[in-house]
């Protein structure tokens, strides 16, 4: 069994779904801009940093282990949430949709965890049964975890980088009122 101060990588990407849950309790009864934009800032960081890590060394790790469309799935689901955070970051609590729009990003990432906890046949159950190397694993996501942490704190949140989005061209509207039948 690992040390307690060593996660394995099922454990520590557990640990950041369980800390960006209580970060969107925390935004969910927040009062005041201020404060709303320090937890949307917070919660975007963590989830940048969490979705960068599993691209970069857990989903790669997982190819041939997991079912393909469950990973192209995951894919999907970071994507929609990067631009989701990207509308968050430029943003302010006094925006319009705002709110609105960290309520979606936290149904989405609930899902999205749901997906990768899912008992017997989501992501992490998928890739423990594969026998890979979860200690090592989760050595490499905690360094790359720090160093990620580390350079957006010090050069804020970069733009969203996507693989599945093709950057369609949209226009903006205008919210329609109802009317009055």
């Amino acid at each position: 069994m690992a040390k307690p101060d060593k996660l394995d990588a099922i454990a520590l990407l557990k640990a950041d779904h369980r800390k960006v849950e209580d970060l969107f309790e925390k935004f969910e009864s927040a009062k005041g801009a201020e404060r709303k934009k320090a937890l949307a800032l917070e919660i975007c960081t963590e989830l940048c940093v969490h979705a960068t890590i599993e691209e970069e060394i857990f989903y790669p790790a997982c190819k041939g282990e997991v079912e393909q469309d469950l990973m192209s799935e995951s894919y999907v689901e970071h994507d929609g949430a990067k631009v989701m955070i990207a509308e968050l970051v430029a943003g302010s609590p006094d925006d319009e949709f705002y709110d609105a729009k960290m309520t979606v990003l936290s149904e989405e990432i609930k899902h999205h965890v749901k997906e990768e906890e899912k008992p017997g046949e989501g992501v992490f159950a998928q890739a423990r049964k594969s026998g890979l190397d979860m200690d090592g694993l989760g050595e490499r996501l905690k360094a790359r975890k720090e160093q990620l942490l580390a350079k957006f704190k010090a050069e804020g949140l970069p733009p969203p980088t996507t693989r599945s989005f093709t950057g369609h061209k949209l226009q903006q509207g205008h919210t329609v009122e109802a009317k009055a039948a």
